[in-house]
């Protein structure tokens, strides 16, 4: 039996399959080194980086929950500067053989223009970069960002300004009409989307009668959001006509092909690589079994493919 095209294509750079890692969840790449061979992967999205070094919230900072994960990191990383010149960030992202996104933030518009100045100029290696306008976990930027229609536009506009590196803008689930704003960053230079990212939540310890997060709330991912996920792609897939990284509560083949059916290009791995590093790898020969099963060909056969009533 002849294996099935996994390949798609995302902007200017075709991935060997769809499946990438979420930022936020698999470090900068070197952490799983010897867990996962990044070359079966169809691309790895980093954690998000910023224009100064961020040592993150205080701990705890995570919080298993029926049905998924509440975290509240708070986008800690190491700054642009050591981003790009020591040896465990780019320059060990360089030497990969899969696609790697950066994920970008910041606390201002021009946090977000300076980062992507700063990767334009050191742009080898890098496929694109994600715009993070949607994390619940800091005081100051991200989500901001993300719920104002206006302020969405704006941000992606400086960035777009910066970089002519391939823009992913990562949305934001908490709003009313998520179709609005993927034609609003599509609109001001976004080349594709991603979505969705986590809600704002929060647990209580019982006995200590206490926060179970020391910043208080979080951010919930994992299973739980999966079926609100699937609705936004299907949303924004019938709003705009780039290419659409669909994320929210993959754990299996299963899982990652709803998304995909809903009409995402591409599907992130997050929340499940820490229970088991090898997720993606699983969820990738999933996809291939499932084609085979069903005798189709390409991949590509299938995105968007959900029959509406």
């Amino acid at each position: 039996m002849s294996k099935p095209d996994l390949s798609v294509q995302l902007c200017d750079r075709k991935l060997r399959n769809p499946v990438v890692t979420a930022s936020g969840t698999f470090g900068y790449g070197k952490e799983y080194s010897g867990l996962v061979r990044f070359e079966q992967l169809g691309g790895i999205t980093v954690k998000g980086v910023s224009p100064f070094p961020s040592h993150g919230n205080n701990t705890p900072r995570t919080s298993e929950v029926d049905f998924g994960m509440i975290n509240s990191i708070g986008l800690q990383n190491p700054g642009i500067d050591k981003f790009i010149a020591h040896p465990d960030y780019l320059p060990f992202l360089r030497t990969l053989d899969t696609a790697v996104y950066v994920n970008i933030w910041g606390k201002t518009m021009e946090d977000y223009a300076e980062v992507a100045s700063r990767l334009q100029a050191e742009r080898e290696g890098i496929a694109g970069l994600e715009i993070n306008i949607s994390c619940p976990n800091i005081k100051e930027g991200g989500m901001s960002f993300g719920t104002s229609l206006e302020l969405a536009g704006k941000v992606v506009n400086a960035v777009r300004q910066a970089t002519d590196i391939p823009l992913i803008t990562k949305l934001s689930p908490n709003v009313n009409n998520i179709a609005d704003f993927a034609r609003c960053v599509v609109d001001n230079g976004s080349d594709m989307v991603s979505l969705i990212n986590t809600f704002p939540s929060m647990a209580i310890d019982i006995y200590t009668r206490k926060p179970k997060i020391a910043a208080n709330f979080g951010g919930l991912s994992g299973p739980g959001i999966k079926p609100i996920s699937i609705k936004m792609i299907y949303e924004v897939s019938q709003a705009v006509d780039v290419p659409i990284i669909g994320m929210g509560g993959i754990f299996s083949a299963a899982d990652a092909i709803e998304f995909l059916l809903a009409g995402a290009t591409a599907v992130a791995v997050g929340t499940a690589i820490f229970s088991d590093p090898q997720t993606p790898i699983k969820v990738i020969q999933g996809i291939a079994d499932y084609l085979n099963d069903y005798d189709i060909k390409d991949i590509n056969d299938i995105i968007g493919g959900v029959e509406i009533n």
